[in-house]
Parts: C-alpha cells; structure tokens; sequence
C-alpha cells in the first residue's frame, strides 16, 4: 500500500543509512530522460520511466546522481524541432573550480574526445547531461551526441562509450563518490569498465580481482527482451573504437571485447556485458522475468514491477469527482483531435485510445481487422465509437517503420470519420490520451510486453484497460475494472466485448447522464494504480531488494 511506501521512506530519513547516502550518492545511468516535453532527449517508454524514477528520488528526497547525454536534436522517430539553447530549457553547463567550461576526455578510436555538461537540479537530484558540442572536437567528433538512437552504428557506440565512460570520469572530476550504480537498461554498460579500471588502480588488483568487486555495487535494469532494445555491434568495431581506451586502462582491448561477446558469434551485445558484471539484475514485470530467464538462463534476474508517479500523471485528483473530471479531461483530448485532423467528436461518445510504440507485436491494427463489422458497431448513431491512435515506430525497426505506415493508409482510405492519427507522440500528447480517452486499447502477443506503464497511467486516471494479459496486468485481477483479451483470437473478442460488454455499460446512463456501473470501474482501476503500482514502491523496491538499503 502506498501509505506503508511513504512510512518506510520517512523511516529511511531518520536513519544512518540515509545519511550515509547523502555523502555517497546514488548514480542512475540512462541513455534518455522524458522529464520534460521542453527538452526532448526521449524516445518512449524507457526515457518516460527513467524520469518517473528521477521525480520519485526528488519526492523522497533521496541523493541521486541522474547521468545522460544532451542529444541536439533529439529522437530520430519524432519530428525533429529546433532545440532551445540548453540554458533556455532550463539547464546550466557544469564549470570548474574557475568557473571554466568544465570538460572530460575518452579516448575513442586513435584519439581523444571531448565532453562537456550541462546540470539540472531539483531537490537531492542532479541530472548531469554529456554534450560533445565542444570547439576542441572535430566536426565528426561534435556529433556524436547529436540524436538520440541514430542509425549509424559507430556513432551510437561512440555515444555509449560517451554515457558510460565519460559519465564516470565526469562523476570522479566533480567529486563523487557513488554507493550504487543503477544501469537503467544496457546502454550504460561501458560504465563497468571504467568501474574496474578505478579499482585496478586504487587497490593494485588484476582486472578479474577488480571486476568481483565491482560487481557488488552495480544494479544493472533490463526492460526488453526483443533485439531493437539490446544494442549489439560488431566485434570487430567494438575493438578498433575501443582501442585506445583499453591501453590507457592498461587491459588488452580482446579482455573487454570478451565480456560482451555473444558466444559463438562476432556480435558484442551490451546487454551481456551489463549482465556478465552486475551484482544483480532486475526485470520490469513478473511475466518479464519468467520470459527473460527462458533467454538468458545463465543470468538469474528478479522483478520489480514497474509503476509511476502519482503526481507527474494524475490527471484527476479528486476521486468523488472523477466522472465530471474525467469529461474535462476529454474536451482537452478533443479539442486536440479536432485541432490536429478536423475531427470534431462528441464528448459522449465513447473514445478507445492505442498510444505506444508502433511496432508489430504490439498490433495496433487488431482492432480494425475486421473492417465490416467494426464499422458497423461504431457507426451505430446510439452507441457510437471513436477511436484515436498515437506512436511513435523506432528508427532500426523497419516492420514498426511499416505498420505505422499501415495503419495510417487504412485511417485514410477505410477508417474517415471513426478513427485518427495523431503524430509526434510526445510527453503532453501522452497525458491528454492517459486521461482523456475512456477505454485504453493494449494488444501486444502476450510475453512481449515487459510491462506497459501507460495502461498504468490511463487506469490512474480511470481509464479502462481492454488488454491481453501481458507485462503488469498479468499480476492483476480485472474483475470490475476492465476487460482481458484473448490472446489468440484478438480481434474477434475485442468487437466481442465491445458490442455485448462495454457499450451497454457505458451507455447505461441515470437521469443526471451518469453511466454508474461505468463509473464504479473507474474508480477501482484507479485504487488499484494509487496503492499498488505507484513509482514510491518501485523506488523502495530498488533500495531495498537492488541495492540493500534498509532504515
């Protein structure tokens, strides 16, 4: 329960732990950060996640040290905007003792790269940005963190090498000393090596003595399991931009190859190397973690399954208000439809939301599968339906590339009327779908799915899931609050339910037009997300179980 989260945090406050904790921070690594839709250093998913655990530290006021990379133009899957200076969106650049521009330098390739900062703080947290924008670098050099997930492969390791690497010396050159470090997904990994390589040199260990050490105090989060969301590279690139690295750590460049060589393959796999060297390793859903042992058997993992923050995405506040509420929410929503595509719904009908990443295990299309019969149910002039979609397709995922392209040329030529696309998914989109939609659509195959928080925020907010049972809502009962899909036959049990189920209880209205059985399930979903699935329980989870940190 939620109330047992915020007691336990208190008690963490009073206590020795705490303080040691504030003169040895928490250093988080993630490869993007949703904490604004001002600064659009995110893609999906993971970016939103790492933010939500950014603002709960903050909440908790527990020291953090949150490291990334400033991209200048941002996420190749959404349309590319003209960043504000970094001091416009309020970030300010990390200077020396001399008020310099303070830099940090990794070898890459034959020769050294240069990285500057910039810091953004917010209570106990300090979010630290890498930028190779430097007048030292060379042109190529200074684009190395120019967009986030580009398609070139070597500008991506580069920029790995980057977080990892350049993330620890500009930690070590400020002057913290980290408890914990929390790799957030597998993009960090190169962290590891800069890890040993300072314990190598402090306490004069072999590389093997220095990576067991090391191993106690790294956290390491996978959240995928499909090959998009691991990065891999080639052997032979790892080693030649890594080159230089390894002679000035003193370790043959082969020694680190090796911890992430896929075996029996050319193929260098971050996701390996954060495994082979954490301490421990944390999945993102109990199903997640039944799915990924079934993948890397060698590598134990337990699961803390994912939640958010209750403050960041409640959109209703007021629970004895939540239908009068809810209905504002959804004016907003609609007045974005109609803003963007003309559309100009009515707030009583009712309006099925799909918003995530475009990509085909996720099957955005089930729902207009059956075209005829779909059309005839929502076209019902008593009990019409509307239906909104929004995502993003990531920029290595061709078959995402081509379901989005799909789904907007069946909008167009079948769907005029019924459905909409809205693009460049970003944070403010997402939260007037989370609250304004009424029922949230999720039809990923069933083991696919590590988790799926935005059916947590949409079910906060007391929009009802009509989902399959995959990532959190296999750990939840649905009974009274929305529908499960059958998995196999998808398409079919969605026009099911929501011709015989769904419609006749939404439109079941008293004489003050208040569907009350309707209502009744929203306020159950959101009981279930306050005291169950919020990020203050994912939060002590992490202290706890991934780091060991107890009152």
């Amino acid at each position: 329960m939620i109330q047992d989260d915020r007691k336990w945090f208190e008690d963490l406050r009073a206590s020795q732990s705490y303080k040691d904790l504030s003169d040895r921070p928490i250093a988080y690594f993630c490869a993007e950060y949703g904490i604004s839709a001002k600064i659009p250093i995110y893609a999906g998913g993971l970016g939103i996640l790492a933010a939500d655990y950014v603002r709960e530290a903050i909440e908790q006021q527990i020291p953090l040290l949150a490291i990334g990379l400033y991209y200048a133009k941002g996420f190749e899957g959404r349309e590319t905007r003209k960043l504000l200076n970094p001091e416009e969106v309020g970030l300010l650049p990390v200077l020396d003792n001399d008020k310099n521009i303070l830099t940090i330098a990794i070898p890459i390739q034959d020769h050294l790269v240069y990285f500057k900062a910039w810091k953004w703080q917010s209570g106990t947290v300090l979010m630290y940005l890498l930028d190779s924008h430097v007048n030292e670098n060379t042109i190529v050099d200074q684009q190395i963190t120019d967009q986030l997930y580009g398609m070139d492969r070597e500008q991506r390791l580069k920029q790995e090498m980057a977080l990892g690497i350049g993330g620890m010396r500009l930690i070590e050159k400020i002057g913290y000393h980290p408890s914990h470090y929390h790799l957030n997904e597998g993009h960090s990994a190169f962290l590891i090596f800069e890890l040993i390589s300072h314990q190598m040199r402090e306490h004069n260990l072999s590389f093997e003595q220095a990576k067991e050490i090391t191993r106690e105090r790294v956290l390491y989060t996978n959240h995928t399991l499909l090959p998009a969301g691991n990065d891999t590279f080639s052997n032979d690139l790892v080693a030649l931009v890594m080159d230089l690295y390894a002679k000035e750590i003193k370790v043959p460049v082969q020694t680190l190859v090796e911890m992430g060589l896929v075996q029996q393959s050319s193929t260098f796999s971050m996701s390996l190397l954060a495994m082979r060297a954490a301490g421990k390793i944390n999945t993102v859903s109990k199903l997640h973690s039944k799915k990924a042992a079934e993948i890397w058997k060698d590598h134990p993992m337990f699961p803390i399954t994912n939640g958010i923050n209750l403050k960041e995405w409640d959109k209703i506040v007021d629970i004895d208000r939540i239908w009068q509420i809810h209905l504002e929410n959804k004016i907003v929503l609609l007045k974005e439809i109609e803003m963007r595509t003309g559309e100009k719904w009515d707030p009583n009908t009712l309006l099925i939301g799909w918003a995530r990443r475009m990509v085909g295990y996720k099957r955005p299309l089930a729902i207009v599968e059956r075209l005829m019969r779909f059309l005839s149910i929502t076209n019902n002039t008593e009990r019409p339906v509307r239906l909104v979609y929004a995502g993003n397709a990531h920029p290595a995922d061709s078959e995402g590339k081509d379901t989005l392209a799909e789904l907007k040329y069946r909008i167009e030529k079948d769907l005029k009327g019924v459905a909409v696309y809205l693009d460049n998914y970003d944070i403010d989109l997402s939260k007037k779908m989370i609250s304004g939609c009424d029922i949230w659509a999720n039809t990923p195959v069933v083991g696919f799915e590590a988790c799926g928080t935005s059916g947590i925020k949409a079910a906060l907010n007391g929009v009802l899931p009509l989902t399959t049972r995959d990532g959190w809502v296999d750990e939840v009962e649905l009974y009274k609050i929305g529908w499960l899909l059958d998995d196999a036959n998808i398409t079919e049990d969605i026009l099911e339910k929501l011709e015989h189920e769904i419609l006749p209880i939404y439109y079941e209205k008293d004489n003050n037009q208040i569907p009350n059985t309707w209502v009744a399930m929203m306020k159950n979903a959101r009981s279930l997300i306050y005291n169950d699935f919020s990020m203050t329980r994912v939060l002590r989870q992490y202290l706890t179980q991934g780091m060991g940190i107890n009152p």
